[in-house]
């Protein structure tokens, strides 16, 4: 039950942010499309913890503000290498392990580094996952694990 409050609730507020409009009318065709969203999310079974994890949403909020820093910072590196004449760019395919638990974890994880500029996530297994660095300080920080911390998994009371 509070998977259906929290994605009603989650999916009008983005409705109504993205509209703005309030007229009683489109406030209530957007609780409508709400409903039947949520409705059909229910028919095709597909609303749990993985699919919404409201559980998450207190750590999500803060690793979106952690990753958005990262991924200004790593513009700023791009930058400086396109720049900088010589011989800045030193591509490096690294192995790194996988500390993440669960699948949501982990493609988390892998999502972060690809949107993170100057990396890409190539190939992510089981316990590892396969990174293009741009740069050998880029490979360095990736392997240092501090974005491996960052990312949120469920505790273990949490899981389903």
């Amino acid at each position: 039950m509070k998977h259906i409050i929290s994605l009603s609730l989650s999916l009008f507020l983005l409705w109504l942010g993205f509209s703005g409009h309030f007229d009683p009318l489109l406030v209530s065709l957007g609780a409508v499309s709400t409903a039947i969203a949520v409705y059909l999310a229910l028919r095709m079974e597909v609303l749990d913890n993985e699919s919404h994890p409201i559980h998450l949403t207190g750590r999500l909020l803060r690793f979106w503000a952690w990753l958005a820093r990262e991924i200004v910072l790593a513009n700023i590196d791009v930058v400086k290498c396109i720049l900088k004449p010589g011989k800045s760019i030193s591509p490096q395919l690294i192995t790194l392990p996988l500390k993440q638990k669960t699948d949501l974890g982990r493609v988390v994880y892998a999502n972060a580094i690809t949107l993170t500029p100057g990396t890409v996530s190539v190939q992510l297994e089981k316990n590892i996952i396969v990174v293009h660095a741009l740069t050998k300080q880029g490979a360095d920080d990736l392997a240092t694990g501090r974005m491996a911390a960052a990312v949120p998994e469920p505790l273990e009371a949490e899981k389903p």
